[in-house]
């Protein structure tokens, strides 16, 4: 990739072409195809020998940090659903091709004892967590109103997105020693929220009090937690819970969405002992829209 080039015409820009997947939703139909960084990001052993643990790691912003993190001496163990098995064995496979172990584990985190077993078994395969990636997420789109929102949704929000990233800080912070970094996802939907996605903004404005509540409760055991709060990104998750996807990303000051291999480096400052002063910090990636 050239080292300087004009942002905006950087990655494709909309109109996209028209298409919807079911929910979880996969890399492969999608058009134009998103970029993880397979051919472009360049490690330079900023996490040599760190031991990492990603939720939705199977596509998506997932797939470009656990690429990443491999290619800067990284091993990663990551979840992803059942049904997004075959895009779980990509991760692997570019993971395994940067030198470094990559775990696949099937887990839906909207369960406490299966994030507790998760990390058990990251426990199992490293011997220890140094760095956790809570990333995965569930929106669907309701532009009906808040009528519309089932209960049965907001459970399926709020499940994933906050109490997935509670109970994995939770058992997973006894395993981490000085120097261990938490990431957590949050969104430029926690600022600027958008009335069709009201449940899942309301988890990502949680999610933004929870880090730099829990980045002041654990940096005395010197344990860092800060998170990203990405703009628009083409991942699998919009053609799966979003009608129209054909002008996405083109409300960004930037005209276009963010391929999740822009969003990757982020992760990598924030996870590397580079960031040892950043606490309790979200690191805003927003194509230009501005936040507080």
């Amino acid at each position: 990739m050239n080292d300087q080039q004009n942002p905006a015409e950087q990655h494709p820009q909309p109109d996209f072409p028209s298409q919807e997947q079911p929910h979880p939703g996969w890399t492969g139909p999608m058009d134009p195809p998103p970029d993880h960084g397979e051919e472009s990001y360049r490690g330079s052993g900023r996490l040599e020998g760190r031991k990492a643990v990603i939720t939705g790691g199977d596509s998506g912003i997932g797939r470009a940090v656990a690429i990443a993190f491999a290619r800067e001496g990284a091993d990663v163990l990551f979840t992803h659903l059942d049904a997004e098995k075959d895009d779980a064995q990509e991760t692997v496979r570019w993971v395994e091709e940067a030198g470094r172990r990559a775990v696949p584990v099937s887990c839906d985190i909207r369960e406490e004892g299966n994030c507790r077993s998760l990390v058990d078994r990251a426990v199992d395969e490293f011997g220890r967590i140094d760095v956790l990636v809570n990333n995965a997420a569930y929106q669907m789109s309701q532009p009906e109103g808040i009528e519309s929102i089932s209960t049965e949704q907001f459970d399926r929000v709020m499940r994933t997105n906050l109490y997935g990233m509670f109970w994995l800080c939770k058992f997973a912070l006894p395993h981490m020693r000085e120097g261990g970094s938490i990431i957590n996802s949050t969104s430029v939907q926690a600022y600027k929220p958008s009335p069709h996605l009201l449940d899942y903004a309301t988890s990502k404005g949680g999610i933004a009090t929870f880090t730099q509540g829990l980045a002041q409760m654990v940096i005395g055991r010197g344990i860092r937690v800060n998170a990203v709060a990405p703009g628009p990104v083409w991942t699998p998750l919009i053609p799966s819970t979003m009608p129209d996807t054909t002008e996405f990303g083109k409300q960004a000051p930037i005209g276009r969405p963010a391929q999740p291999a822009e969003m990757a480096p982020a992760y990598v400052f924030l996870a590397s002992q580079d960031a040892s002063y950043i606490i309790g910090e979200i690191v805003n990636a927003t194509g230009g829209t501005p936040l507080p």
